[in-house]
């Protein structure tokens, strides 16, 4: 019963510490408001300072926080897409092909005779020595008073003509020939003589005018009497 008696009482409180309790627990929240109220009144008064300090410590928004993604239904029916419509195409017309023109067919002129070139003049100069022409070999020689050879070559003076000491008629004529004969040699025996070819050579004789300082053999041996010009008559060596 003593034990009982003892479980069943309790112990009393001090009554010192149960009011440093209560006075604490009711200080408190005065004293937090009190600090609440002198900070509101500085932040009010420094509030221009304060505020730059604000702005750089608050976190900036992404763009991800402040766009949401749109959340794909798994029951929404799929977008259709508008398909292109095709193009017609267009038939370019294909370009005719055009005849060949004709080919004008060239006119052919007749091809007219042209006439052969005259010989060129051959021009030699001889500066040989003559002699008569006996029985040899006729090299550099006179034969008649319009026929000599030079250098082998037959040549007749094709300016004039004179009669023949083999084929005289008459003595009248002989003389002349043989006169005719000895004038053409000293006449090329008296120095460089020139020769110009007046045709072509036949067998008769190559036909040249000969000259010395543009004066003709011939034309001297006709103004002598002792030669005429060619195609004239050769009766009057007999007359």
């Amino acid at each position: 019963m003593a034990k009982t008696a003892t479980r069943g009482r309790r112990k009393a409180p001090a009554r010192g510490k149960s009011k440093a309790r209560s006075s604490g627990g009711g200080l408190l929240p005065w004293a937090v408001i009190g600090i609440a109220a002198i900070g509101g009144i500085v932040a009010h008064d420094h509030w221009k300072s304060i505020q730059p300090m604000l702005a750089r410590q608050s976190t900036p928004i992404t763009r991800d926080t402040a766009e949401p993604r749109p959340v794909v239904r798994k029951d929404a029916p799929p977008k259709q897409v508008a398909l292109a419509a095709p193009t017609p195409k267009v038939a370019v017309p294909q370009p005719q092909p055009q005849p060949p023109a004709a080919i004008p067919t060239p006119m052919i002129q007749p091809i007219k005779a042209v006439p052969p070139p005259a010989p060129a003049a051959v021009s030699q100069t001889g500066t040989v020595a003559f002699g008569y022409c006996g029985q040899g070999a006729h090299i550099n020689c006179v034969g008649d008073g319009g026929v000599f050879w030079y250098k082998g070559e037959k040549i007749v003076i094709a300016d004039m003509a004179s009669p023949v000491v083999d084929q005289a008629r008459c003595d009248g004529e002989r003389r002349v020939a043989f006169a005719a004969k000895s004038r053409l040699l000293a006449l090329l025996n008296a120095g460089p003589f020139t020769m110009n070819a007046a045709g072509k050579a036949e067998p008769s004789g190559a036909p040249r005018v000969v000259s010395r300082d543009g004066r003709s053999f011939g034309a001297q041996l006709i103004n002598e009497g002792l030669a005429r010009k060619p195609g004239a008559a050769g009766s009057a060596w007999c007359a």
